[in-house]
C-alpha cells in the first residue's frame, strides 16, 4: 500500500472514531423537532367529556324514582355528591403528565339552556324546570328529572390554556 493509500486510512478511522460520540449523544438526547409534547399529543378536553358525559348520565338515571318535585334541591345534592369523585379523578388524572383541570359547575348557562329550551305556557308537554346550582331539573308527573348538567373546564399544559362550557345532557 502507498503512503496516500495509507493516509486516506487512516484519515478514515480518525473521522469514524470522532463519528462514534456524536452520535451516541445524538440518539441519547432523542431530538426531533417534529415531536410534540405529551400536553399536545393527548386530548385532555375530550377525554374529560367523555368521562364526564357518562358520570352526568349515571348519576342522574335514578333519580326520577327517588326525588318528587318538592325535594328537587335534594336531588340536586344527589347528583352533585355523586359527580364530585368523578369530578376529582378528572381534575387530578392527568396531573403526572402536567396537565392541570379545573371543573366548575356554570348556573349561568344551566340557567340560560333553561330559558331557551324549556317551554313555557299551559300547552307544555312537561312541567316547569328549574336550574339549581348548574343542574337543570324539569317537574314530570310531579317526579324529578335532571335534563342537563352545565359545566365549566380550565385546562392548563405546559403550552396553552384552555376554557370550556358544556351542557352536557343527562340522558
Amino acid at each position: 500500500m502507498t503512503e496516500r493509500g495509507q493516509l486516506v486510512l487512516i484519515a478514515a478511522v480518525v473521522i469514524a472514531v470522532a463519528m462514534v460520540p456524536i452520535t451516541l449523544a445524538y440518539l441519547q438526547l432523542g431530538y426531533d423537532d417534529d415531536v410534540e409534547s405529551a400536553s399536545e399529543v393527548t386530548d385532555p378536553e375530550g377525554d374529560a367529556h367523555r368521562v364526564l358525559l357518562r358520570a352526568v348520565h349515571a348519576a342522574s338515571v335514578d333519580v326520577p324514582g327517588a326525588y318528587d318535585w318538592a325535594n328537587r334541591s335534594a336531588a340536586v345534592d344527589s347528583v352533585r355528591s355523586d359527580l364530585a369523585p368523578r369530578i376529582e379523578s378528572v381534575e387530578t388524572g392527568l396531573l403526572d403528565s402536567g396537565i392541570a383541570r379545573q371543573v366548575e359547575y356554570n348556573q349561568t348557562a344551566a340557567a340560560e339552556w333553561v330559558r331557551t329550551n324549556c317551554p313555557s305556557g299551559p300547552d307544555r308537554q312537561f312541567g316547569a324546570c328549574d336550574a339549581d346550582r348548574g343542574i337543570v331539573v324539569q317537574n314530570r308527573a310531579n317526579r324529578t328529572h335532571v335534563l342537563r348538567v352545565a359545566l365549566d373546564l380550565e385546562t392548563t399544559t405546559d403550552r396553552r390554556e384552555s376554557s370550556v362550557t358544556w351542557v352536557l345532557d343527562a340522558w
